[in-house]
């Protein structure tokens, strides 16, 4: 539940909602456990009110976990970063110490089921963007490609190359790119109305379904879904945003990466 609050009016009004919860909860015979029940308040001009449930203040915390993802009160995401990150290493270590023949094969698919699943969960929530953040997550990539026989000597760049690997930055530039392509063809239940508009200036470079770019004040802003897919989207190629597959889109998305150095990095 949530709600922006300017005033004690605001408060009211989202304490009388809580109120009608409980009594709904009440009457279902389905009582919530106050004490896991917390506030987050956001924004550097909240005015921080309390909030009560059954006449029990609720506690207020800096940051929360919701569904496997670690949000806190700046709504800035390196205490993600750090949780993925501990939780892929440990699963590479676990990895490194247990299997004894490190084939190529057999690493690669551990490493995409077990290891990567943790760097890449709802990364369209918390992608990160500080440089610091990024870093931290390749260097989990970065320490699987070195436990392949043969490869402790080359770059990373040439590690990746060889195992058909993208960096994590690229990969969730890519994911992006496939969830605007989905909002663009009507494929996702998310209308692309909600966050998107097309650019109708009359421009003859680029291709025909380029978006508009908005002006952001925050980082935050600047990072989240709807403003840091636009300038990748308008650098594809007119093939790749008229695919009329998901799967036609990322075989030419794949195309333009070989084509525009750098398509898929930040």
């Amino acid at each position: 539940m949530f709600a922006k609050i300017r005033s004690a009016d605001d408060a009211s009004s989202l304490q009388r909602d809580l109120d009608r919860l409980v009594q709904w909860a009440r009457e279902w015979q389905m009582m919530f456990n106050v004490k896991k029940c917390k506030v987050m308040h956001m924004g550097r001009k909240n005015p921080r009110y309390q909030y009560k449930m059954n006449g029990q203040i609720l506690e207020t915390v800096k940051q929360e976990k919701d569904l496997g993802v670690v949000i806190s009160e700046d709504l800035k995401v390196s205490n993600q970063c750090n949780m993925a990150y501990l939780k892929a290493n440990r699963t590479l270590g676990l990895i490194k110490r247990t299997i004894e023949y490190k084939s190529e094969f057999i690493m690669l698919r551990l490493y995409k089921s077990l290891v990567r699943p943790h760097l890449e969960y709802c990364t369209a929530a918390w992608s990160p963007y500080y440089i610091k953040d990024k870093c931290l997550l390749e260097r989990v990539q970065h320490r699987f490609t070195r436990l392949i026989p043969g490869m402790k000597e080359l770059s990373y760049s040439e590690r990746l190359a060889k195992m058909g690997l993208m960096t994590l930055e690229e990969r969730r530039n890519r994911s992006d790119l496939i969830e605007m392509f989905k909002m663009v063809k009507g494929y996702s239940k998310v209308s692309l109305d909600t966050f998107f508009e097309f650019d109708t200036t009359n421009r003859t470079r680029g291709h025909s379904l380029k978006l508009k770019k908005k002006r952001c004040f925050t980082d935050l802003r600047r990072h989240f879904f709807a403003e840091r897919v636009v300038d990748n989207w308008n650098r594809l190629s007119e093939a790749a945003v008229s695919a009329t597959t998901v799967n036609g889109f990322k075989n030419h998305l794949m195309k333009d990466r070989s084509a525009k150095m750098g398509l898929l990095k930040d």
